[in-house]
């Protein structure tokens, strides 16, 4: 009888095509890829250890197996990703339950890593982190109707505050052919929405062609059968030109969403994160974004509390959310991380000041929201149908202006069919959901 394997994919989007590509090469070599972790034999969790919030989800989901192992319903436990890349030996002299582990640079060598801990070897392996992408087929886990097409890994950035180029490597475009290649193969199997992703989209093709690509693949991709919508995920804000404005604006199939992190607004407080370009141009970037593009919906990344943020830069942040009336936005209190530059600077605000101004956005923030849904009421959308929810009985989708897995969901009467499009007119908002009726 084959071994059960199962997985945990925690953290980013890019975590999650690298657990694709995992569950690929295990059913390659003929492990049974369980679908309940309940019922698997071997354990893999992918890790994120980006931020302290992670890193602790991290290790509490290796302690919860843990204990698992202890009463004999587990076998054997692999911990991959960003946290083996950063603790590597901490790792397996702190928590002896781990039989395995392999970081960012040896998600292809997973098969061997299992059959090693089967036999009773403790395995690591970390390979090189600025190798080229890896061209692994994926055991596509989202959806329905929608993926993840990764263009790149790595960063270039250097944001002060980052541990992902230490992590994940240098900056690395996948070759054009290679993505329209998985593109079109993803298209074959049903999926209509992908969502392009990377630590930064707008610097594809930089290292590989001496040029920006991504308005390039855009428009290729924008010819592929199947496809009806195309997401843009993390969009740096000063690499974002004419051209690629251009190309959102007039291409049908670009849904008019982008994730644009800006992180802050006031110059000072970006110099301090590395940041390149200022406040002001981030300013003249949405203003020209929100007059070329219609109906555009903007999400960002903001980071309170960076040491040297004071009452002036706050409020300045404060004011500028208060006037973009950005319509989704993550905001976080700033994490030191070990490592990073930030870490050792001076003037850094206390904790409960960092994450009491992210509260303080975060209602700011829901007020944009509010406003943003009444301003949906009575009007046509259409919807990426996912699933029926039995709590309320009713089906839900995810109109334009909703990214999966980090924005809300429209949930409608009426019959519709999963992975497929249905358009509804919105009458409510129920618990900060939209709530809709399909039209005949």
């Amino acid at each position: 009888m084959p071994c059960k394997v199962g997985m945990v994919s925690l953290g980013c989007a890019k975590n999650m095509v690298n657990s694709e590509q995992m569950l690929y090469k295990l059913n390659e070599a003929g492990f049974d890829i369980s679908g309940s972790v309940e019922s698997a034999d071997v354990i893999i969790i992918n890790t994120c250890g980006f931020i302290e919030s992670a890193k602790s989800e991290a290790i509490e989901n290796i302690l919860e197996f843990a204990e698992l192992k202890k009463a004999g319903k587990l076998s054997k436990i692999v911990v991959a990703g960003c946290l083996s890349e950063r603790y590597r030996e901490e790792i397996l002299r702190e928590l002896p339950e781990v039989d395995g582990i392999l970081g960012c640079g040896s998600f292809d060598e997973i098969s061997e890593v299992v059959k090693e801990v089967l036999k009773g070897k403790t395995a690591s392996r970390f390979g090189d982190i600025d190798a080229p992408v890896s061209e692994t087929e994926r055991i596509v886990t989202s959806g329905p109707g929608w993926a993840y097409l990764r263009i790149a890994e790595g960063c270039d950035n250097r944001c002060s505050y980052c541990v992902i180029p230490k992590l994940r490597g240098k900056y690395r475009s996948r070759p054009m052919e290679n993505v329209l290649r998985e593109a079109e193969s993803l298209a074959a199997m049903g999926v209509k929405e992908l969502i392009v992703i990377a630590q930064d989209i707008t610097r594809y093709g930089t290292d590989l062609y001496g040029e920006r690509k991504l308005s390039e693949l855009i428009r290729r991709l924008c010819l592929i059968d199947g496809i009806r919508w195309i997401r843009l995920h993390y969009l740096y804000p000063d690499e974002i030109d004419d051209e690629l404005i251009d190309v959102i604006a007039s291409e049908e199939r670009v849904v008019k969403y982008l994730d644009i992190p800006i992180q802050h607004i006031n110059d000072r407080i970006l110099k301090l994160m590395n940041r390149r370009g200022s406040g002001g141009e981030i300013r003249s970037l949405f203003k020209k974004l929100r007059g070329r593009i219609p109906g555009l919906v903007l999400r960002t990344s903001i980071i309170t509390g960076l040491p040297g943020e004071g009452e002036t830069e706050f409020e300045e942040l404060s004011e500028f959310l208060r006037d973009a009336k950005i319509e989704r936005a993550g905001i976080f209190a700033y994490s030191p991380e070990e490592g990073t530059p930030a870490a050792e600077m001076p003037d850094r605000p206390e904790s409960e000041t960092a994450e009491h101004r992210a509260e303080l956005l975060v209602n700011l923030q829901s007020a944009i929201i509010d406003g943003f849904n009444d301003s949906r009421m009575g009007r046509e959308e259409e919807l990426l149908v996912e699933g029926f929810d039995p709590e309320t009985g009713l089906m839900y989708g995810r109109s334009y202006a909703d990214s999966p897995e980090v924005d809300g969901k429209v949930y409608f009467e009426g019959e519709a069919e999963e992975g497929q499009f249905v358009r509804v007119i919105i009458k409510d908002v129920i618990d900060g959901d939209l709530f809709g009726e399909v039209l005949e």
